[in-house]
């Protein structure tokens, strides 16, 4: 008897499920326990591989709830790619619905961050442009001029304060976080991400810059959204983070 891979696979992922029929091993006896342990190895495997990309989570609802999470993920959400970087990609989504974390608003937009992060890790590489340059353009030029971000660039809007959660639990020391929007910025300026805070207007002039605008109307874009954007913050920024890769056009 052969057995179909959905029917298979559904049973692989669901520790509930009844053993498929017809399975055998490398004897032509039947399958049963060993199945169950290579069924049991499968979960095991990916749930850690949650719990690396989701750290904050699992501290955030505690280990043994993060595996009955994990465990109802896998059954909904199972691997689309051999590429274990893309397994994950429905976490914000599934903590929005799944009922025991439904009411905590927050943590899907920490999923957001944390996958921001693991994207920027991942991106590709790419040759920040030389300060030296910027300091050479004339306010004119620049103003008119287009911007290219880096791949690794990655930008994360919410109306909780995720940045500060992040970083709460991840650093030791880090301040309480208080109940207010935050807009992070993630890139890669050198060999691992870092996602940082963005001031007033920041988001609106980045997500500008990142729908094709020039320099001049990514700045009235932020002006609009903020009487207190401050363009030499967020250039400064986008500098120190060597997420400006090419400018011109």
């Amino acid at each position: 008897m052969t057995v179909d891979q959905t029917t298979f696979r559904k049973a692989l992922l669901d520790p509930d499920a009844v053993r498929p029929e017809g399975l055998s091993d490398g004897r032509g006896q039947p399958a049963g326990r060993r199945f169950d342990v290579y069924r049991n190895n499968v979960a095991v495997s990916l749930t850690e591989a949650l719990e690396v990309g989701f750290p904050v989570i699992r501290k955030l609802v505690g280990q043994d709830n993060f595996k009955l999470l994990a465990s109802a993920y896998l059954r909904l959400h199972p691997p689309r790619s051999p590429l274990m970087m893309h397994f994950g990609a429905d976490m914000p989504s599934f903590l929005a619905e799944f009922e025991p974390t439904r009411q905590i608003g927050y943590l899907p937009d920490v999923a957001r961050l944390e996958l921001a992060i693991r994207e920027s890790y991942h991106a590709a590489d790419a040759e920040p442009i030389n300060p030296a340059e910027l300091e050479a353009l004339s306010p004119e030029a620049l103003t008119g001029s287009g911007v290219q971000l880096a791949p690794s660039s990655r930008l994360v809007r919410s109306p909780w304060p995720i940045f500060s959660i992040w970083r709460f639990n991840v650093e030791e020391g880090a301040q309480t976080p208080k109940m207010a929007a935050e807009d992070v910025l993630v890139s890669r300026p050198d060999l691992d991400p870092v996602p940082r805070l963005l001031p007033s207007g920041g988001a609106e002039f980045i997500t500008a810059l990142l729908t094709g605008a020039t320099f001049g109307d990514a700045m009235d874009k932020a002006s609009e959204a903020s009487r207190n954007f401050d363009l030499s913050a967020v250039f400064t920024l986008l500098v120190e983070m060597k997420t400006l890769i090419e400018i011109g056009g």
